[in-house]
């Protein structure tokens, strides 16, 4: 298994060096996050000790079965999942360092004052529906330059930039427009010079199609079955709020 994490790695590694080049794009822009949810606390070990050291789970509950056993290794802990209001509080006692998936305003002001109760702050990312489908979260394009304004008051919160799941479609052209929106978005906000927001990351691509993620501007890309192997149930499960 370690043979085989680290063979997948190192295969990752040369895709984005390769899709960089092609881009003209330097590699050390673009960080590798390695996508660990259903992966045990074992396999995710091999990883770290093979380099990586950014990884994220989309589940609080699978956050803090894991965290005892990998809180010695030197790690970066990132939140990719969709965040219900009743999981802050716990999510906040297992080192999170950035949350990936802000989409709402109550989640940000709840978020925040649990912050303000435990002296801390939290790095942001404020995840967009490119895709527009019904069965995704995140803001839709049209709402994400009022949510970021509304967020920018919150002291507790440090607005990083912005994410996405692109369309799961084997249409490169259709997977292309959902990152070129999140693109467009930033840009524009950009302009907007707000206080207390940088877009410095754009967190979007995954196993299949972070070439064209890369092209499109991606800071981070998420990783998960391409270096662990495929998971044992459908990715809907990671995105079903009632779980």
């Amino acid at each position: 298994m370690s043979e085989f994490i680290s063979e997948n790695i190192n295969r990752i590694k040369q895709r984005i060096a390769e899709a960089c080049k092609v881009s003209n794009r330097d590699p050390n822009q673009v960080k590798l996050l390695l996508a660990t949810k259903t992966v045990p606390a074992e396999r995710i070990k091999i990883a770290l000790n093979s380099g990586q050291t950014l990884i994220a789970e989309n589940k609080v509950q699978e956050l803090k079965e894991k965290f005892e056993y990998l809180r010695d290794l030197p790690h970066v802990n990132h939140f990719i999942g969709h965040l219900q209001t009743n999981k802050i509080k716990d999510m906040l006692k297992y080192n999170v360092s950035c949350i990936h998936s802000v989409d709402r305003i109550d989640l940000a002001e709840k978020l925040h004052q649990r912050l303000l109760k435990e002296n801390k702050t939290m790095e942001v990312l404020i995840q967009v529906n490119t895709s527009f489908e019904d069965s995704k979260f995140g803001a839709s394009p049209q709402q994400v330059i009022g949510l970021v304004q509304q967020i920018a008051t919150l002291s507790t919160l440090k607005i990083k930039g912005l994410m996405t799941i692109g369309l799961l479609s084997a249409e490169a052209a259709q997977i292309r427009k959902c990152f070129r929106l999140l693109k467009h978005i930033q840009q524009q906000i950009i302009a907007l010079e707000i206080t207390n927001v940088s877009m410095e990351e754009l967190s979007m691509g995954m196993s299949g199609d972070l070439e064209i993620a890369i092209a499109e501007g991606a800071t981070i890309v998420r990783v998960g079955t391409a270096i662990f192997g495929q998971r044992p149930t459908p990715d809907s499960y990671y995105w079903d709020e009632n779980n």
